[in-house]
């Protein structure tokens, strides 16, 4: 398929991944929305064990990017069975590391979190969500290997509709079982927890039915079971694993900075907890484009159109921006309204306040920083994206110990390390694109 470079296509894949691709974003949403009306030590444990499990989420959803970018690139070339035979290596080997995974939680949590919290409360707490929470990875590993295949071949409309779906099942469990309504427990913070795995559960049955009743699978024959061809496989992994460890280099930096934060106190941890709740809001069309950018680079190169690479990534970029701008915006003239969405407690929406500025300004660099970033990724040149989240990362790290450790700074200072690290990211990554050393890189 022809990938034409222009804003109604990029906006026709983007627009339905923006929330699809924000899956676990919208999860950890919820959750944070009901548990701000429960207290603010459940309020600063959702922010903490929300996190911990995005990163397990990450790992799922970066190895699947490797596999989309496969796709992406089989379906540029107009090879149908190579679409196939990558999409089922993907499948294999998400199940497979959901295991891992489900058994490193199971074991490991209690051992991880005794290292990471001070706060006997907010460690006990983490762990009562995470009991129930860990269970959703099964789920949500196979889940973003179908979406990465629908993804690849430029179709995401449906993305839209199933994570729509999760959202409102979330929502309605989210009531029914951290406040015990219509004859159910109160489970508080462990309610929490079940609804988003049951919500996972919903969502990942919702999109197998739409599978067996879409025509257009039919010519990928995705229904009937190849062997597993461990030569492709090892090629995903060597795509996927610089994605993999770059979202974890990402996420652990943002957990680590909630490690730090925690010093601060209970109060300054739940006012970064929802801070972060509306950067992950107002960040969703950036996720998307992302995630969107990736298939139509991967796409355009595989059709051997190389001149096409700048076109779409500078128009994709223009586009986030735009979005960006128009929710920060909002955020800025109506900020009370926004952040009371989360929490009704007037003290953490006081310390949280002062913050939103410097997050208007970290959001609208990171609109175009994302894209170019996510566009050298779509190359396949990974192992380089990596090299330089990596970089990034040291640097975000090292300045948030400076400031809170060392110069006893407050949250609006922790909080514009942020820009520092979209300002690097975004110059190395543009440099790197405009050097043209990606060319050649197979996938």
């Amino acid at each position: 398929m022809k990938a034409e470079v222009s804003y109604k296509r990029i906006l026709a894949i983007s627009t339905p991944i923006m929330l699809g691709s924000a899956a676990q974003n919208v999860i950890t949403l919820t959750d944070g929305i009901f548990l701000g009306r429960v207290g603010e030590v459940e309020l600063a444990a959702i922010g903490f064990v929300g996190v911990f499990y995005l990163i397990i989420a990450a790992i799922g959803f970066g190895f699947s990017r490797g596999g989309q970018i496969m796709i992406a690139r089989r379906d540029g070339e107009g090879d149908i069975e190579g679409v196939a035979k990558a999409t089922y290596s993907l499948i294999y080997f998400e199940l497979a590391l959901s295991v891992i995974m489900f058994f490193l939680m199971y074991f490991g949590a209690y051992y991880f979190f005794s290292l990471s919290v001070n706060s006997d409360k907010i460690f006990y707490k983490s762990l009562e969500y995470l009991d129930y929470r860990m269970w959703g990875v099964f789920f949500s590993y196979i889940g973003v290997a179908v979406v990465a295949f629908y993804t690849g071949i430029s179709r995401t409309g449906f993305i839209l509709v199933v994570t729509v779906f999760l959202g409102i099942v979330n929502i309605i469990l989210n009531y029914t079982l951290i406040f015990g309504k219509f004859g159910f427990p109160e489970m508080g913070i462990a309610g929490a927890g079940l609804a988003s795995t049951i919500a996972e559960m919903a969502a990942f049955g919702l999109f197998l039915c739409y599978m067996f009743f879409d025509k257009n699978l039919r010519k990928y024959n995705l229904f009937k079971l190849p062997k597993v061809d461990l030569s492709i496989i090892k090629t995903q992994f060597r795509v996927s694993a610089p994605i993999v460890a770059q979202m974890v280099v990402s996420l652990g930096s943002w957990f680590m900075f909630f490690s730090i934060v925690e010093n601060l106190g209970e109060r300054e941890l739940a006012a970064s907890n929802v801070v972060r709740m509306v950067y992950l809001v107002l960040s969703i069309p950036c996720w998307g484009f992302s995630t969107g950018i990736n298939t139509l680079v991967s796409n355009v190169i595989g059709q051997k159109r190389i001149d096409q690479v700048f076109p779409v990534i500078n128009k994709t970029a223009w586009l986030c921006f735009l979005f960006t701008l128009t929710l920060t915006g909002l955020m800025l003239l109506f900020p009370d309204p926004i952040m009371s969405l989360f929490t009704p407690d007037v003290q953490v929406l006081a310390t949280a306040r002062p913050t939103l500025p410097i997050l208007g300004l970290i959001l609208l660099i990171f609109s175009a920083g994302s894209i170019y970033f996510n566009g050298l990724v779509g190359t396949g040149a990974t192992q380089v994206s990596l090299y330089i989240q990596t970089v990034c990362a040291v640097f975000y790290l090292a300045y948030i110990y400076t400031v809170i450790e060392v110069l006893q700074g407050g949250l609006k200072l922790a909080w514009s390390a942020e820009i520092l690290y979209w300002l690097v990211m975004s110059a190395i990554s543009l440099w790197y694109l405009y050097s043209k050393r990606w060319i050649g890189v197979r996938v």
